[in-house]
């Protein structure tokens, strides 16, 4: 089985280590992909040590094979304002988003974890995204956080992994 976590740059991003941890658990191969952005939050190569794949974060060079594999789920988390609403509108200006829209688009099932200024929460582009995603049968978990208060030490990463997997 097949997890694509995609992380953003905001501050729980570092934490993905323990989303990998929980899924590898519970036998999930795990990919994980940056946005350009979110590299530099993250322990590359304690990520990539944890999943023995590499951490991608753009496109291949013209000639280079393909490696891209179609997940069996996707998880984006932590999804910042920005991801979210480019998503929703289909813009693929990184690596991470042209995959996340191919899985969409496929059917595979998704789940999104915004992590978010309440102020941002609320704005009607933001809205109006997370509306369309879920009309596309993306899942969004809203509710079970808090909207980028605080450090982001307390991220639902093992509520993300239970929600991205049940039936």
């Amino acid at each position: 089985m097949e997890l694509l976590i995609v992380v953003c740059a905001a501050s729980p991003a570092g934490g993905v280590g323990e989303l990998i941890a929980a899924a590898r658990a519970d036998g999930w191969t795990c990919r994980v992909l940056a946005t350009p952005s979110a590299v530099r939050f993250l322990d590359v190569p304690a990520i990539e040590a944890q999943t023995n794949e590499p951490v991608r974060h753009a496109y291949r060079n013209p000639g280079e094979p393909k490696t891209t594999v179609i997940p069996d789920v996707a998880i984006v988390a932590p999804a910042t304002f920005n991801t979210v609403n480019k998503l929703a509108a289909g813009i693929t200006d990184n690596y991470a988003l042209g995959v996340l829209a191919e899985c969409v688009g496929l059917g595979v099932p998704t789940l999104v974890v915004p992590f978010l200024s309440t102020v941002l929460a609320g704005r009607r582009p933001f809205r109006t995204a997370v509306d369309g995603l879920r009309s596309e049968g993306v899942r969004v978990m809203l509710a079970e956080h808090p909207h980028g208060e605080g450090d982001g030490t307390e991220f639902p990463w093992r509520a993300a992994l239970a929600e991205a997997t049940r039936p």
